[in-house]
């Protein structure tokens, strides 16, 4: 092309710039250590003062009306742009000084491509660098620049090893410029994150980030939580994070009250069940299920399974209940979603492949396998009942489902940022799904040296038996060059089928995949010697530099084979990234078969029947552009169906944001705020306000108003002793309200005067806190239920989406309705006491379910609650109490507080 690409232009635009800081490097490289460090001090003192006002800004806006806020919006945003222009002006010569820092402190001089990098990423933008192009020291260019603020920085990793590694190595950087830099780690105490999250540079894993978020939304004082806010994010490996983990949201939760013997129950009649598949049915030309001879299908493209009638009346009756699709009775949930994640966990969910069965502290347990890593994920459970029902199949202890106590995903986390940016070696196949959800550009840097490596086209064969044997003849050919040889696999069944193949040839050989993950780093090492055998799962995709011994470079590097495309041409591309790095020879070439999982399930039928035709022997590998065609097909249309999913889940996600947002912001007002009298009081004037419009209708005649109703409704929720006489006559609903609400801060004011103050400001903290929690949580559970059944409703012609967010809209009402009537209630029966009942109800009894981690553990530290303690006076009921979320005792099939828990 005459002008270049896009992205070369780009990146044309930014030589000026990179000439500058070039400019400066003599004149900064005889400056002193001190004086480096006293030039860095200039700028922080230039550039703190605009970070202060900022953070001042953003802390006030919190606390303002809604009709105030977009004037603030206008002028933080104004501040925020004068942030960037001061950043800019300085950016030459704090990046020359970062570059002689780094090779005064570790001995490494940022190149020019570094630079490129380092500028990209304090744009806000994606940086492609190929692997090996020193993308860990191009970050600490924009850290520095944007730690200036005193705000903070993040710098996000994929693990805990990655995120102590690189702050270990360029923490000398750092601390040279008079910068502090932390790192988050899984068994972190609380102290010790919030010393981190102070410093100015916080290295961590998007696991630790995503949940000490979720905890401190959790605590009950301002002492307990650890982060400070939402300033500037560098993530590395940005397409595994933003993209692959995307589609897993992060999940507190505490135990539910469900029990285990289902599933076990359940698990013994999938067995039983004859399984069909959507295309057995389209060849069989079957119209409707009733003729169909089976009892379900599954959709391997979209792992989906469905009962047919006949399956559902088998099912029924090994079960021995009347109707699937209603709630049980015996079990309280409805049946039908535990059997088609049992017979999803027998179809879809394989041993060494999807997850390892080990062992654990309680006995055996199971552990995922990260489909894209090819890394164990201990803690982490599959949602909705998959995870017991794989247990169930595997035999090993099932473990209580959870409630979910606070979520979020990461598209959501990563979003509230100020400025969001990120570094990969491959993104650009993903550009279109950055720049929609994240509004992120994706800047391809230009390597330091070309890269050399040989990459062969694809040797296709007809079955899978004859692929894996045109692999060990390769494998076989180049041990007896001496080359060294990385064999990627998708799983870890492959990866010991492979093993067994070689071992019988006699080929010494290392495996590195979840079982012996313990190795990584003694394998990776060992990977680049002459004559090493490496098979791999996709771990060896990230975070690994294969350093190739002397004289190999000699014999053509490093040769990559990759014995199956994978999903997403990212990780292929990664694997064939781990030969020919930093211009180093190498040869990266896929062996694939038209019976692996991607050809299966979505290459076209037509080649096989093709290659019949061709009558080409199974043995001899196939080129023909058809395939080739048929594999670019198959990996972009699996990469549409995950972005769709991705998407819908973040369509999904943004209604629960919204809804999220507003309880978050109202519980940090609540730790926050020094008095809170005027917010229960303005509770209790709606509380007030509800209960006289149940009563109290302006559209008929004030005689026919139901007045005792409204009085005895009022004495159940306020102790004021009113007498339905006092409203007698009162023919205004406001005059009304005025008159109850009187006598209500009436005794509100005694009470005041009573316990004093400060006693009375610290109820009114715990009573929001533990209401605002409690009802938070059941919103929670509801909202996890709306969306387990919504599906359904297109079955209607009713769009899922759009009555998710009607029936969510209700839903969030009813909390906010409940909310203040419960704080209403509760500020009026709580008294101190000695007895510390209540600090438990606030804080979770031993006995009851804690909060536990749906993805990792949860970190130390204690909730105590010794300054006050409270007692809820109890009351006898003459029935029991139905649950708000329990099914209607009326028989509707509702939930409680949807039917007759909502006119009560």
């Amino acid at each position: 092309r005459v002008f270049g690409t896009q992205q070369e232009r780009n990146i044309k635009k930014l030589i000026p710039l990179v000439n500058k800081i070039n400019g400066l490097e003599k004149k900064t490289s005889k400056l002193s250590d001190k004086v480096l460090q006293r030039k860095m001090d200039e700028f922080r003192g230039r550039v703190k003062p605009l970070g202060v006002e900022i953070g001042q800004l953003e802390k006030e806006m919190l606390e303002l009306p809604e009709i105030e806020k977009e004037g603030a919006k206008i002028d933080l945003q104004e501040k925020a742009r004068q942030l960037d222009e001061l950043l800019y002006d300085i950016l030459p010569e704090a990046f020359a000084i970062v570059r002689e820092a780094a090779k005064r402190a570790i001995g490494l001089r940022h190149y020019d491509e570094q630079l490129i990098g380092g500028i990209v990423l304090h744009q806000g933008k994606i940086a492609e660098m190929a692997n090996g192009e020193g993308k860990t020291l191009a970050a600490t260019l924009s850290a520095c620049l944007n730690a200036l603020s005193g705000k903070g920085v993040h710098v996000v990793t994929v693990n805990d090893y990655l995120a102590r590694r690189d702050r270990d190595w360029m923490a000398p950087v750092y601390e040279f410029l008079g910068f502090s830099v932390g790192v988050i780690q899984n068994q972190m105490n609380s102290a010790d994150r919030r010393q981190s999250y102070g410093c100015d540079i916080t290295y961590g894993t998007n696991n630790e980030f995503g949940f000490d978020y979720l905890r401190d939304n959790m605590a009950v004082s301002v002492k307990e939580q650890v982060q400070r806010g939402f300033n500037y994010t560098i993530v590395d490996e940005v397409d595994s994070i933003l993209i692959d983990e995307a589609r897993t949201p992060l999940i507190i939760s505490g135990r539910a009250e469900k029990t285990t013997d289902l599933y076990s129950k359940i698990d013994r009649i999938v067995p039983r069940l004859k399984r069909g598949t959507e295309e057995d049915r389209v060849k069989r030309g079957i119209q409707e299920d009733k003729d169909e001879d089976c009892d379900y299908k599954i959709n391997e493209k979209d792992h989906t399974v469905a009962l047919t009638q006949r399956g559902i009346d088998k099912a029924e009756q090994l079960l021995g209940v009347k109707d699937l699709y209603q709630p049980d009775p015996r079990w309280g949930t409805v049946l039908a979603t535990h059997i088609n994640q049992a017979i999803r966990a027998h179809e879809f969910y394989e041993s060494d492949r999807d997850y390892l069965v080990k062992k654990g502290e309680n006995g055996k347990e199971i552990v995922i396998i990260d489909e894209f890593t090819g890394r164990l994920m201990p803690g982490r459970r599959w949602s909705d009942g998959l995870h017991q029902a794989v247990e169930a199949k595997e035999g090993v202890a099932i473990r209580n489902e959870n409630q979910t106590m606070a979520t979020i995903t990461l598209q959501n986390y990563f979003r509230m940022y100020n400025k969001l940016s990120g570094m990969t070696g491959t993104a650009i196949t993903e550009e279109d799904e950055f720049k929609k959800i994240y509004n992120l550009e994706v800047a391809v840097i230009p390597t330091h040296r070309p890269a050399i490596r040989e990459e062969l086209s694809d040797r296709v064969y007809q079955t899978e038996k004859a692929k894996f044997e045109a692999v060990i003849k390769e494998i076989k050919d180049l041990y007896k060059k001496e080359r060294p040889i990385l064999v990627g696999t998708r799983s870890v069944e492959r990866s010991e089928h492979l093993s067994k193949m070689l071992r019988e040839k006699g080929i010494p050989h290392t495996v590195l995949n979840a079982k012996y993950h313990e190795r990584e780093a003694q394998i990776v090492a060992q990977a680049g010697h002459r004559r090493a055998v490496t098979i791999a799962t996709n771990m060896a995709g990230r975070g690994t530099d294969i350093k190739l011994e002397e004289g190999v470079e000699e014999l053509g590097g490093l040769f990559v084979i990759g014995t199956e495309r994978h999903e997403s041409r990212r990780i292929d591309n990664q694997l064939r990234g781990r030969s020919g790095r930093q211009g180093a020879p190498g040869t990266a070439q896929f062996y694939v078969s038209l019976q692996d999982e991607l050809m299966r399930i979505f290459g076209s039928e037509r080649i096989g029947s093709i290659m019949e035709r061709l009558k080409i022997p199974q043995d001899q590998p196939i080129e023909h552009s058809l395939v080739t065609k048929a594999l670019e097909r198959a990996q972009r249309q699996v990469e549409r169906r995950n972005f769709d999913i991705r998407k819908q889940l973040l369509e999904y996600d943004d209604v629960m944001n919204k809804q999220r947002e507003v309880i978050y912001q109202e519980r940090r007002r609540i730790l926050e705020g020094k008095s809170l009298k005027g917010v229960v009081l303005e509770m209790i004037e709606d509380a007030i306000e509800q209960l006289i419009s149940s009563s109290v209708d302006d559209k008929i005649r004030p005689e026919d108003w139901d007045i005792k109703s409204l009085s005895k409704r009022i004495n159940q929720v306020f102790p004021i002793n009113l007498s339905y006489y006092s409203l007698e006559g009162v023919h205004k609903h406001e005059e009304i309200k005025n008159i109850i609400f009187q006598k209500v801060e009436e005794v509100y004011a005694k009470k005041e005067a009573r316990l004093t103050g400060e006693l009375m400001r610290e109820l009114e903290r715990r009573i929001l806190l533990h209401t605002l929690d409690s009802e938070w949580k059941d919103h929670l559970y509801s909202m996890d239920s709306l969306k387990e059944g919504i599906g359904l409703r297109g079955y209607g012609q009713r769009d899922p989406l759009i009555e998710y967010k009607k029936e969510a809209y209700d839903m969030f009402e009813d909390l906010i309705g409940g909310l203040k009537e419960e704080v209403s209630k509760l500020i009026f029966r709580v008294e101190i006491a000695k007895e510390p009942f209540l600090e438990r109800v606030l804080v979770g009894d031993p006995q009851m379910p804690q909060p536990t981690l749906g993805r990792i553990n949860q970190r130390g530290g204690n909730n105590n609650l010794n300054q006050v303690q409270m007692k809820i006076p109890t009351h006898k009921r003459s029935e029991s109490k139905v649950g708000r979320n329990n099914p209607c005792p009326c028989g509707s099939g509702k939930k409680y507080k949807y039917c007759c828990g909502r006119k009560q």
